[in-house]
């Protein structure tokens, strides 16, 4: 289905819809890693979306960083353990479960974010141009309804 077809269904405008916030992550995706490769920073697209979420909320737990990153665990060991050799993160034993291992960003990590983040704002800036920000939460909230009625499933 094209974006130029009739859609007769709330299924397929719900299907365009999501094939649309596909394409726009593919875009977000492409253009941060032409930015990554330009300025030669060894890190993927994958490990920044870990390093992304350290950044909101350092000090998780891997499972939890699995589940905000939305991988599974195994996956999210290899990126740990990728980024750990890169010194950005670093696993420390969790105070209360010594089974836990807790990541922290190391001061290398934390100062990655000063170099990237100006990048990651610049596309989706772009990306909004001249939509009104009542506009972006209605779509936020309009995406969050939908992942709330599959969860319900």
């Amino acid at each position: 289905m094209t974006s130029n077809s009739q859609s007769n269904t709330k299924a397929d405008l719900a299907l365009e819809f999501g094939r649309t916030m596909s394409e726009l992550r593919n875009h977000v995706r492409q253009f941060i890693q032409v930015k990554i490769r330009e300025h030669n920073i060894n890190i993927t697209f994958e490990m920044l979306e870990v390093m992304s979420t350290l950044w909101r909320k350092d000090g998780v737990n891997q499972q939890e960083l699995a589940d905000l990153t939305l991988r599974d665990k195994s996956s999210m060991t290899y990126l740990i353990d990728n980024l750990v050799k890169r010194q950005l993160v670093k696993r420390t034993e969790d105070a209360h479960d010594r089974r836990n291992k807790l990541i922290f960003l190391t001061d290398e990590g934390i100062a990655l974010k000063d170099q990237l983040y100006p990048w990651v704002a610049d596309v989706y800036a772009a990306a909004a141009g001249e939509i009104d920000m009542e506009e972006l939460q209605k779509g936020i909230m309009l995406v969050n309804q939908m992942i709330h009625n599959l969860k319900g499933i």
